[in-house]
């Protein structure tokens, strides 16, 4: 399946990105200007199911072959968030990046914690509000050279200078309308099932969130010992790049 894809920049280096569960692309609206900033031409898309790329059947493997189908070869940068890291760890020996980053990645969802059920995320598209309790970071600051965005979460030049907080509850909402909760519900029989990959296959750094649900501390050691650079950001959320955004710039130091 191709998907829907939104393209920034010109620049002659490429970066992909891939949003988790819930999300789409407008997930990165912050991260845009960041990567077209350091001459990069970025590649967002909705994963089947999610913003506006068709709905279909589910599976990790499907997520994977669709970013093959859409994608083109040897970014220099492909970033993966949680179910888009799973589909890009997946996808990742033919996509042929240089360099892979996989913030938060749902390789595992049975741990020392117990087992992390994507059927739970169903609660969100029925009660939208919960959203609003169940991550609200303090306030930030918008990074400096970073141009702010629209309500449709898209960067612009000429947006109010102190809308980042209700851009971000504007994209998430849009998003979970646009998102079909049946990806959660398909997902759930694969709870079960070990993603993690068996090595890095391409220079690849594991970002984890501290303390996280998915990445435990005997796994981050065991990433490590399979050629991840594995980097921790203390008391951040399971979407750092969302709700603690200038942590997870400064901890990708060395990749973008």
């Amino acid at each position: 399946m191709r998907l829907h894809t939104r393209e920034w920049g010109t620049g002659e280096r490429l970066a992909v990105l891939v949003h988790g569960i819930m999300a789409d692309h407008r997930t990165w609206h912050e991260l845009v200007p960041v990567l077209t900033g350091r001459g990069y031409r970025v590649l967002a898309v909705d994963l089947r199911g999610h913003g506006a790329s068709a709905r279909g059947a589910y599976a990790p493997e499907l997520f994977a072959e669709d970013l093959l189908d859409t994608l083109p070869r040897r970014p220099e940068l492909a970033l993966g968030h949680s179910l888009g890291a799973l589909a890009l760890a997946l996808a990742v020996e033919e996509l042929a990046p240089d360099r892979a980053v996989y913030s938060e990645p749902a390789w595992r969802l049975a741990g020392s914690l117990g087992t992390l059920d994507p059927a739970f995320f169903t609660l969100f598209k029925r009660s939208p509000r919960l959203l609003t309790s169940f991550s609200r970071p303090p306030a930030r600051v918008r990074p400096a050279g970073a141009p702010p965005a629209t309500s449709s979460g898209q960067p612009t030049d000429d947006a109010p200078f102190g809308d980042r907080e209700s851009v971000r509850i504007a994209a998430e909402r849009q998003a979970l309308d646009s998102w079909d909760e049946n990806t959660a519900l398909a997902l759930s029989s694969y709870r079960l099932v070990d993603h993690t990959p068996k090595r890095a296959l391409v220079r690849s750094l594991v970002q984890v969130s501290d303390p996280s649900l998915l990445v435990s501390a005997e796994m981050r050691a065991e990433l490590v010992r399979r050629g991840f650079e594995v980097r921790t950001v203390p008391a951040a959320p399971h979407a750092i790049h969302r709700d603690h955004f200038d942590a997870f710039v400064a901890s990708l130091s060395g990749w973008l």
